[in-house]
């Protein structure tokens, strides 16, 4: 992956382009009016300054060439609805991470997620010509796990104690993972076929 380049994935439904600092606008009153969609994730974002230190530091990993951040606009709704990203990039390894992902409640059980997967599965395998993709989230976070294992993703594990939530807890991560001779052998099929029934 280029950290450098402006890459914009998209299809009928969806577009992601690289996040911007001036997406602080398009994506505030998420942290304003619905702080419960972190509930899981291992960063808090219930306001304008922690959306701004959430945004600032993805650009951050970004320009320090460890993640890709997106945001995510919905075609139909003509409405941007969240953020994705690919982390923990190594080139070198030929391997990435999928996640930081969260949409607007509005946004939830639309296909939106299930579209912004394929094509950054598509580009990781097809474009970037990467072996392997894996996804974690907290253990307890059952919704996030059934979507993962909805796209194809095959579960590894479970990372016991591994580390703090938010709130300063101890939590468990699931890991799953997706390679390339999966995505072509049957997920991007089988992906592919879900999204045109939205």
């Amino acid at each position: 992956m280029d950290f450098k380049k402006e890459y914009v994935l998209e299809n009928d439904f969806v577009l992601l382009r690289p996040l911007e600092i001036s997406d602080l606008e398009k994506l505030i009153h998420f942290a304003i009016n619905e702080p419960e969609l972190w509930r899981y994730s291992l960063v808090s974002v219930k306001d304008e300054d922690s959306l701004k230190n959430y945004i600032d530091e993805a650009i951050e990993n970004r320009e320090k060439e460890r993640e890709y951040p997106f945001i995510v606009f919905d075609k139909k709704k003509q409405k941007y609805a969240g953020c994705t990203r690919f982390y923990d990039v190594q080139n070198s390894q030929l391997t990435t991470q999928l996640g930081y992902t969260w949409f607007g409640k509005e946004f939830h059980g639309t296909g939106l997620n299930k579209n912004c997967k394929f094509l950054m599965l598509e580009f990781a395998f097809e474009t970037l010509n990467f072996e392997r993709v894996e996804f974690r989230a907290d253990n307890r976070n059952k919704k996030s796990i059934l979507a993962m294992k909805s796209i194809g993703c095959i579960l590894e594990g479970i990372l016991r104690n591994n580390g703090f939530d938010q709130f300063g807890d101890r939590r468990e991560s699931i890991v799953l993972s997706i390679l390339k001779n999966e995505w072509f052998e049957s997920v991007r099929e089988k992906l592919g076929n879900k999204i045109k029934n939205f």
